[in-house]
């Protein structure tokens, strides 16, 4: 099957249905959150207390969803209106803020706070500034995790083909380690795998098309973003691989 979709790939916006909907469609396709969600089962286990949860950036609340039963208290920040609403109602018991990190108040003390794929949407420069706001969230002990696709990836491969963006959390590691003491004590980095399977060329052109929506880069043209979907996603035997490996940043405060 061809895809029928001419213009431009990779428009979407954080703010738009759109976006929403394709991330929907992505996640159908992955086995990123069934991986995620295991990784962070064994991060549970470790946590010295279990009262409260901030995930920040939740978008549709899939994780919020598996990780809230596990903690008294939720709190959610959620800048996108579309994706709130869809948070809201698969989490209702979670507290949803939606100023962005940098303009949000947080009165509680997370014993762990996610920040699952949001560093995308945050300017490189304030990389370090958002995630020590989010430390200082945290309760004594408490753990930061910060997920991000491993930049060697092929869909990390494929984004910087066609925008020149890379994102890389391990230079993070390096600016977090140099922080004011008694912020950070501990820094772990961690691969969890992940891969998008699909059998239809126009549900992984559209995937594609999601992937590539990154702030402030070029706007590739669709009809070449099929072309590299064609060459080097389809594995021979009728299906699209894509390998999107997560690289995942554990970051403690200290104990007190």
């Amino acid at each position: 099957m061809t895809s029928q979709k001419a213009g431009k790939a990779g428009t979407l916006r954080t703010q738009e249905d759109a976006y929403r909907r394709a991330f929907t469609r992505f996640l159908a396709g992955t086995d990123e959150k069934v991986n995620t969600h295991a990784y962070l089962r064994g991060i549970l286990k470790e946590l010295p207390a279990r009262q409260v949860l901030l995930d920040v950036g939740a978008a549709d609340g899939t994780t919020t969803r598996y990780l809230a039963p596990y903690f008294e208290r939720t709190v959610c920040i959620e800048p996108s209106e579309p994706m709130r609403r869809v948070l809201e109602s698969a989490c209702p018991q979670a507290e949803v803020v939606s100023d962005p990190v940098m303009e949000a108040t947080i009165e509680v003390r997370a014993d762990l706070a996610l920040l699952s794929h949001v560093l995308y949407y945050v300017p490189r420069g304030q990389w370090v500034a958002t995630v020590s706001r989010i430390m200082e969230w945290l309760a004594p002990g408490g753990l930061l995790v910060v997920l991000l696709q491993d930049p060697d990836a092929a869909c990390m491969r494929m984004v910087r083909h066609f925008t020149g963006a890379q994102f890389d959390l391990r230079e993070l590691v390096e600016e977090v380690g140099a922080l004011p003491p008694g912020l950070v004590s501990g820094i772990e980095l961690d691969t969890v795998p992940a891969c998008y399977r699909s059998g239809d060329l126009d549900e992984t052109v559209a995937v594609a098309d999601f992937l590539l929506s990154v702030p402030g880069a070029p706007t590739p043209d669709r009809g070449a973003v099929e072309a590299y979907v064609r060459e080097h996603l389809h594995n021979g035997d009728g299906e699209y691989v894509l390998r999107h490996d997560q690289h995942a940043l554990r970051l403690q405060r200290p104990a007190r």
